[in-house]
């Protein structure tokens, strides 16, 4: 039998997602198979799948001790340097300025120095977060950039944080903007652009349509700009839709690259600059949360990334 207490950061999750995690070498055939059996219970209550569980509810689970073994905390976030570049901080919500060169995550390689392990470390020193006493819960990422591109982070410090953030997300009340750097003008000073886009996942490579294709999905990207120096343009991007490499992809699909991008981008003015990462940064966020919402307070508020490297040097 194994007993466990809902925390604050469990509260709200369906009983099923919490066993999932609370015990990950539970086969998820037999955790239904014991709720069906009534060997899971909720305050000594026989419960359903869908049922929702609150902070201070105790979840009993009748399993053989050989099943039963609770999951091993991860610690490898420790390897990693806690060093972080802070530009919000409360007790919901982190946001951070990654540097280019850094992933969000773990790609799969032994590597363990990635940014969502730096944040890890860096609450864990700060006693904000233990994963020996968190059955479900670990801070995470409300959205990533690409190795490759710098600029702000959201990361959400607590679960219920961590809901708002994403649901503000899909539902388009968090707006993203970037600066970025064209090798060629665009065809107007303002506009937004709409188009299909496609990513070809063996090759991690994205295609652009001006019209419908069975398979593409619909994008949405506005931009402005900023300053010139020709062939070079300073441009404000925000985006609307968040699909892989959008907007390296869309503008390079209107025929103005985004500068240092080897993808999209072109080989012979990267070259010519020395310019071999793209020029692209996470710069600004702007939070229209609901009202009544825990994180409403956030919409009080712009933040700002510093400007990038390549916009000081070029643009300075």
């Amino acid at each position: 039998m194994k007993k466990f207490v809902v925390n604050d950061n469990d509260s709200g999750q369906r009983v099923d997602k919490f066993v999932t995690k609370a015990l990950p070498d539970l086969p998820k055939s037999m955790m239904y198979r014991l709720i069906r059996k009534k060997d899971i219970k909720i305050n000594g209550k026989r419960c359903e799948i869908s049922d929702r569980l609150n902070a201070g509810d105790i979840v009993t689970i009748y399993v053989k001790d050989e099943v039963s073994a609770e999951k091993n905390h991860d610690m490898s976030f420790l390897k990693c340097s806690p060093y972080l570049d802070i530009v919000f901080e409360d007790e919901n919500v982190l946001i951070v300025n990654k540097p280019v060169g850094l992933d969000s995550h773990s790609n799969g390689s032994p590597m363990t120095d990635t940014l969502i392990d730096k944040i890890k470390h860096y609450l864990y020193n700060k006693k904000e977060f233990d994963p020996e006493s968190e059955h479900s819960f670990a801070p995470a990422l409300c959205s990533r950039l690409d190795r490759n591109t710098c600029g702000l982070v959201t990361a959400a410090k607590n679960a219920a944080a961590l809901r708002e953030l994403n649901e503000a997300i899909r539902s388009g009340n968090i707006h993203k903007i970037y600066h970025c750097v064209t090798v060629k003008p665009l065809p107007a000073k303002e506009d937004i652009l709409t188009a299909y886009h496609q990513k070809d996942e063996s090759r991690n490579l994205v295609k652009i349509s001006d019209s419908p294709i069975d398979g593409f999905k619909p994008i949405k990207t506005g931009y402005r700009v900023l300053a010139e120096k020709t062939p070079l343009f300073l441009v404000e991007v925000t985006l609307y839709t968040g699909r892989t490499h959008q907007i390296r992809a869309h503008l390079a699909h209107i025929g103005a690259p985004i500068l240092g991008d080897g993808k999209y981008g072109s080989v012979a003015l990267n070259k010519r600059y020395g310019v071999f990462r793209q020029a692209l940064c996470a710069y600004s966020l702007i939070f229209s949360m609901p009202k009544g919402s825990k994180l409403e307070y956030l919409n009080d508020m712009s933040v700002c990334a510093p400007a990038p490297d390549f916009e000081n040097k070029f643009f300075s």
